[in-house]
């Protein structure tokens, strides 16, 4: 479904092979959350989403789990940032912000994703679901 979705709006894209259960399973123990359904199917389908750079669209579970530690840890943040704990990254734009998924009491919520500004520490309503990311994203329909 995902791959026929995203090559449906832009064949500049490529996919991995689907993540590993393990995989999967180390996002959830790692970041103490339960992965959104649709990130779920997308994952479950591809282990990352890239463009012809091999820039990601959607990260790797491997990349959800680092960069995601690595904002909820790095020390210099703690005194610069709000707490990332709240949100679970998935994406990148390239510039320094990153998209992500809402955070209440270990899952998530709602489909809305959010965008965190690294210049002003906002954390931003973007898109009502993965699909419209994913859509808007590509075609340029999204910004930052």
């Amino acid at each position: 479904m995902w791959i026929n979705y995203i090559e449906a709006i832009s064949k500049d894209y490529h996919f991995k092979a689907p993540a590993a259960n393990a995989q999967i399973t180390l996002i959830k123990q790692q970041l103490n959350v339960e992965l959104p359904d649709k990130l779920l199917e997308l994952l479950n389908e591809t282990n990352g989403v890239f463009d012809k750079y091999d820039c990601p669209l959607i990260w790797s579970t491997e990349q959800i789990v680092e960069d995601n530690l690595f904002y909820r840890n790095f020390e210099e943040y703690k005194d610069c940032y709000m707490p990332f704990d709240h949100l679970l990254f998935f994406s990148d734009a390239g510039n320094g912000d990153l998209f992500g998924f809402s955070i209440l009491n270990g899952s998530i919520q709602k489909d809305d994703i959010f965008v965190w500004n690294h210049e002003d520490d906002s954390r931003s309503w973007i898109a009502s679901s993965l699909e419209a990311f994913i859509k808007g994203w590509i075609t340029g329909e999204i910004s930052v």
